[in-house]
């Protein structure tokens, strides 16, 4: 199916700060750290154009820090440490990048983070312009970069930057990048699900497999505009074929190699691809999955619903399974070995309109229809490259590894388009992170010199449960930046990951963004201001996020809410494929003017954004509105406590009670005083009102591969409604769903 083309044819150290009444010199251990006098001490970020010193009252947010999505709780001496002498301990509040780190970051200062969003806010199509001029453009845009509506009552919502450009994002990635002299520098290492299985490209190679595939896509009749759906596994050829798509303006749709028949059948059904890529099998940690048998299944179903698939193009992933054991349609299936060698390594570029579709990521829906969210190719361009390039203070020299798989956004932008526009190396991982154990992460940090790492919070609470020599029995030296995404990192898997992790010496880039939003929308600046563990801290370049209460008014100051963005970004998507009806409604017609993230929010004194999870993740409890977000936090706090998910129940008192499902530290067991203690740790820190009802002992939790908790299931187990679990198929372990079944009564 054609999807709306246009007719057009572009090892530092960090200190830690915190409020302390002492400025002497103290000593902690054989190394010892020391108290910042107040003269010395970094002001927030919102009075750091005003003043150089930082008062006592500098974190007055920390008195009611119960009442912030923290999880911290009171903080009952705080000091300064200069990282790399000594660990940050659990009072630590404030990160500073140190001068060594900040001398050498893009964004080296608050001052001139602010004179650059100050920039971008006041004129963003000079800013924006600026920036995408650095990339490679058949023909420019036109005079107007930006044309919007984001207010419903004025119109139908749209949004345009840099119409009437013609360039290709493939382009971009690759051949710029050749052209540039870096056709021998690696583009991606691979690491297979077993420790001896690797492989690599450079530059180079990865354009001739890419244009090799485009070739053989052209043949068999994908034209621009076509769909293509991509159901692949962390195998190189899931990046090659995102690639070969745009290459040629086919419109990519990557769906998660793990979701089940009927989930892909509905992608199918929607976007009526002209072809399927996919592999016969693959491995992750010791079970196979027969990825084949999956989409047979789902072309069938689509069939009968009037969707046919004329070809499914299968790699044969050997490590899995064997040809012998694959099911297999003549006519239809093709083996990819036996035909992509065959075609020529040069493929002539579709130059394409900025505004023309890039892909489609197809998303979950309130309504169980899945959304497909339709991202176009300049800004989507533009956005991507750029927030990269200054969330990770990305250096050439840096190897960078997300965890995140290629079927969730995460994957589409910081793991192919965001990273090889900048030239950058890139590790990509086909295995589990705990396979064959849970030092696996750190082994591939070191076996590729790993410096930037960027993961989920689930990954990383899923690994503190563990012992620490997994990590610690690996050097990890070649760490200078720490990324997070997916969901609110709770402080006490922060400060984890920082201290254990990175050595106290790697900032992390806690980023918040969405599907939707296409790149980093709240996110530090690695060297440009201090950390707060929890909060994803100041907005991104031309990024306007306002607060707003129930009756859509902006909130100033300290205060709690509903995140909304005023103003659109370049990497704002476009629309829901086939339902721009649904689009306005869902996300601008909430609050007439902005864009509705779905997402709560506070914003403590110092100017700082700490998200609290999904408003419909707001439990009701006795007229009292309680994020989940806050009661997990609050619970991971505690020291036996490794991973938390809370979901509401009907409460025939309060109307909705707190169930709360509980991961244990490795090797902790059940017990009554300590479910009592976990109870009172709630108390403690947010209030007696929201003390969970139930504890739930949890030996894992559902999730998706990418670590998104599934708290529908969860739903379902808390109200004994066994029966309409639904789909379990996408879970990274279903098994779990049967061992949360089993302790339902303990």
């Amino acid at each position: 199916m054609k999807i709306g083309c246009s007719s057009s044819s572009s090892s530092p150290l960090l200190a830690v700060v915190s409020i302390s009444g002492s400025s002497d010199l103290k000593t902690s251990g054989s190394l010892g750290s020391r108290i910042l006098p107040a003269s010395q001490r970094s002001s927030p970020l919102d009075k750091l154009l005003r003043c150089k010193t930082m008062s006592s009252n500098h974190l007055r947010h920390v008195e009611s820090m119960s009442l912030l999505p923290s999880g911290a709780g009171k903080i009952s001496q705080l000091n300064a440490v200069v990282l790399g002498e000594s660990i940050a301990s659990e009072e630590n509040d404030l990160v500073f990048p140190s001068k060594e780190f900040s001398s050498q970051a893009l964004v080296s200062s608050p001052q001139q983070y602010m004179e650059m969003h100050k920039r971008s806010m006041e004129d963003p199509a000079g800013f924006w312009s600026g920036i995408a001029s650095e990339f490679y453009w058949k023909q420019k845009w036109g005079d107007q970069v930006v044309s919007e509506n984001f207010d419903v009552r004025k119109g139908p919502i749209h949004i345009e930057w840099f119409k009437g450009g013609i360039t290709n994002i493939c382009y971009n990635c690759l051949d710029r990048n050749v052209e540039a002299g870096l056709g021998d520098k690696t583009a991606m290492f691979w690491e297979g699900n077993e420790r001896d299985v690797d492989a690599s490209l450079t530059y180079s190679q990865l354009l001739q497999q890419v244009c090799q595939l485009a070739n053989y896509l052209k043949d068999v009749g994908v034209k621009k505009g076509d769909a293509v759906v991509i159901y692949l596994p962390m195998l190189m050829e899931l990046p090659i074929a995102m690639l070969a798509c745009a290459r040629i303006g086919a419109v990519h749709s990557v769906v998660f190699a793990g979701f089940s028949a009927d989930s892909l059948a509905q992608r199918i059904i929607d976007c009526k691809p002209k072809l399927i890529l996919t592999c016969n099998a693959v491995k992750r940690g010791p079970k196979t999955i027969n990825l084949k048998a999956i989409v047979d299944a789902a072309l069938d179903i689509s069939s009968k619903d009037g969707v046919s698939v004329d070809v499914c193009l299968t790699y044969d992933n050997s490590s899995a399974t064997t040809r012998e054991n694959t099911k297999w349609q003549n006519g239809r299936d093709v083996w990819w070995q036996d035909v992509i060698p065959k075609y020529p390594t040069s493929c002539e570029v579709e130059w394409v309109d900025a505004e023309d579709p890039l892909f489609l990521l197809y998303t979950s829906g309130s309504t169980g229809k899945p959304k497909g969210v339709l991202h176009t190719t300049g800004g989507y361009m533009v956005y991507t490259a750029t927030t990269f390039k200054y969330a990770f203070d990305y250096k050439s020299t840096d190897v960078y590894w997300c965890t995140a798989d290629c079927g969730w956004i995460t994957g589409h932008s910081y793991v192919t388009y965001g990273p090889m526009l900048n030239g950058a190396t890139v590790v990509v991982f086909e295995g589990t992170p705990n396979h064959p154990d849970s030092g696996r992460c750190w082994e591939i940090v070191d076996k590729y010199k790993v410096s930037i790492f960027y993961t989920a919070p689930t990954l990383v609470r899923s690994l503190m449960r563990d012992d620490d020599k997994f990590v610690t029995n690996h050097s990890r030296k070649s760490l200078r930046v720490l990324g997070s995404v997916g969901e609110p990192i709770n402080p006490s898997a922060w400060r984890w990951f920082f201290n254990l992790v990175g050595d106290s010496r790697c900032p992390i880039s806690d980023t918040w963004w969405q599907t939707e939003t296409g790149g980093f929308m709240i996110t530090p600046l690695p060297g440009a201001w201090p950390q707060k563990p929890g909060s994803a801290t100041f907005p991104f370049f031309g990024v306007q996020p306002v607060i707003v209460d129930e009756k859509g008014n902006e909130i100033e100051g300290e205060c709690s809410g509903f995140l909304c963005v005023k103003g659109s970004w370049p990497g704002a998507f476009r629309t829901l494929f086939g339902d721009h009806e649904r689009y306005e409604t869902t996300y601008f017609k909430p609050f007439a003017g902005y864009y509705f993230s779905g997402d709560g929010c506070s914003r403590d004194k110092d100017g700082y954004y700490w998200l609290t999870g999904r408003v419909d993740d707001v439990i009701n409890v006795s007229g009292h509105r309680i994020g989940t977000a806050e009661v997990e936090s609050a619970l991971a706090s505690h020291p036996q406590c490794a991973e938390a998910a809370v979901v509401g129940v009907e409460h025939e008192v309060k109307g909705q009670g707190i169930y709360a499902f509980v991961t244990l530290v490795e090797g902790v067991p059940y017990s009554e005083e300590l479910r009592k203690s976990l109870v009172l740790m709630v108390r403690n820190q947010i209030g007696a009102f929201a003390a969970p009802d139930r504890i739930h002992w949890a030996p894992g939790l559902p999730k998706t591969r990418s670590g998104k908790i599934m708290r529908r299931i969860l739903r379902k187990i808390a109200s004994r409604q066994l029966e309409e679990l639904g789909d379990i198929s996408t879970l990274a372990d279903p098994s779990v769903v049967d061992q949360l079944i089993a302790l339902a009564d303990v």
